[in-house]
């Protein structure tokens, strides 16, 4: 198939440190290229895909002048003969292409807007929408509205080094944006109370609110012993993290998603303990590859017991379920489902 992918236009594909989106994507286009499909990319002028790349402007952020922009540049997909348009950014990025014939794919990473669903729904040229979510959580806010597939993200399961074993003193890891919403204060609080080391991993927003909180709840209890800070990380210092880690913490305080990191964590075959909110408790199964748990009380429990997880079936799950290989061939699914081609 001739297939033409869409992104926002603030991040290269793949991205060099964060851009959990792009990197699916760049992952996804690998694999589509490996089964002989066609693939255009539109996206940051700095993205390097391996496949044909449209690019917007550097400076394309989103005000009313750069959705002109954007969408007089997807709108001439209409006319150069793809078989399917997949978006993974903003819905208004082909705002002007609903009319068009060409069957499309829409795919929520985030909650949605309702009210976007609808009216493109109502506006998209029959039988010629679809959508996908990154979670059953997200998944169930859109199905009463149209028709909706769950695609788990993934991994690149030759990106991450098994590790069949921790040592005694083997950290704890957080690794994400350093915000309450992300927990990072729980963290600490729990790698406390179980009197066991925790490292940080991560960047903290620029938004005041950001600052307040890591300068607040978590700065004071860095001591470079027990409780370590060590900014963003690479693909290899991530890799290196997360495999010598005892345990991944997702202490989240908001739905998530889905969590790629949590998919990373256990193609290292490092198990997951994260609070049941979103997504989390359809990648972990509670006592199989992680722990999930309703309060602090649980998640410290579930660090004292971490040691009765196999980590093998950590990585069997990253494998069975998360892996590149598979979110591939599940996007290949319903291509040939939108399109009537195989």
């Amino acid at each position: 198939m001739k297939i033409a992918l869409i992104v926002n236009p603030l991040i290269p594909v793949p991205p060099e440190q964060y851009g959990g989106i792009e990197r699916i994507v760049f992952m996804l286009i690998q694999e589509l290229k490996k089964n002989g499909h066609d693939v255009t990319l539109y996206a940051h002028e700095h993205s390097q895909p391996g496949c044909k790349l449209i690019s917007y402007r550097e400076s394309a952020h989103y005000g009313v002048k750069d959705l002109v922009k954007i969408n007089r540049l997807t709108s001439k997909i209409a006319f150069q003969h793809f078989d399917l348009i997949h978006t993974f950014g903003r819905m208004s990025n082909i705002a002007l292409l609903m009319l068009s014939k060409v069957p499309k794919i829409v795919s929520y990473q985030l909650p949605p807007t309702i009210s976007q669903v609808k009216k493109a729904v109502s506006i998209a040229h029959k039988n010629s929408l679809r959508f996908t979510a990154c979670s059953n959580y997200i998944a169930g806010q859109i199905s009463a509205f149209a028709d909706v597939t769950t695609i788990y993200n993934g991994v690149d399961i030759n990106d991450y080094q098994f590790n069949a074993d921790f040592a005694a003193d083997a950290p704890l890891t957080f690794l994400g944006r350093i915000q309450q919403e992300k927990g990072t204060a729980i963290a600490i609080h729990t790698a406390k109370k179980t009197n066991q080391k925790l490292v940080i991993a991560g960047n903290v927003p620029d938004e005041p609110i950001h600052q307040q909180y890591f300068n607040e709840q978590v700065k004071p209890h860095i001591d470079g012993v027990q409780i370590k800070y060590i900014g963003p990380v690479n693909n290899s210092q991530k890799n290196q993290l997360l495999r010598n880690s005892k345990a991944f913490l997702m202490p989240v305080t908001w739905d998530e998603p889905f969590g790629i990191v949590m998919a990373e964590a256990l193609a290292c075959g490092t198990p997951v303990i994260g609070f049941n909110r979103g997504a989390i408790p359809e990648v972990v199964t509670n006592g199989s590859n992680g722990f999930v748990c309703d309060t602090e009380a649980d998640m410290i429990k579930a660090i004292n017991n971490i040691g009765s997880i196999n980590r093998l079936t950590c990585r069997q799950v990253a494998e069975q379920k998360f892996s590149a290989t598979v979110l591939a061939k599940q996007y290949e699914e319903l291509y040939q489902l939108a399109t009537g081609k195989n």
